[in-house]
């Protein structure tokens, strides 16, 4: 579990991520027992870790131009209720 929350990057993996076959890598090195992905996946579960998929974002996002759409263009193009519209059920 120790191994887990360090992270993958503690063990040369180049990124955050933890998979089934890291873990199964990882049970090898600080146990000596070999598992399968599948046996790896297990013991995950049983220590009540989730899957979970990193979000991803571009690299060349522009939050200033984001915000300006959420909160200038996006209000222009949503649909409102036509004029009257609540009249008529009445």
């Amino acid at each position: 579990m120790q191994g887990l929350k360090r992270g993958p990057e503690a063990f040369g993996y180049g990124t955050r991520l933890w998979t089934a076959g890291r873990v199964a890598d990882l049970i090898e090195r600080e146990c000596g027992v070999k598992y399968s992905t599948v046996q790896a996946w297990r013991v995950l579960r049983a220590l009540g870790w989730t899957p979970q998929r990193p979000a991803s974002r571009t690299l060349e996002r522009n939050e200033a131009a984001i915000r300006h759409w959420k909160h200038v263009r996006w209000p222009e193009l949503k649909k409102r209720p036509k004029t009257g519209a609540n009249d008529r059920l009445r």
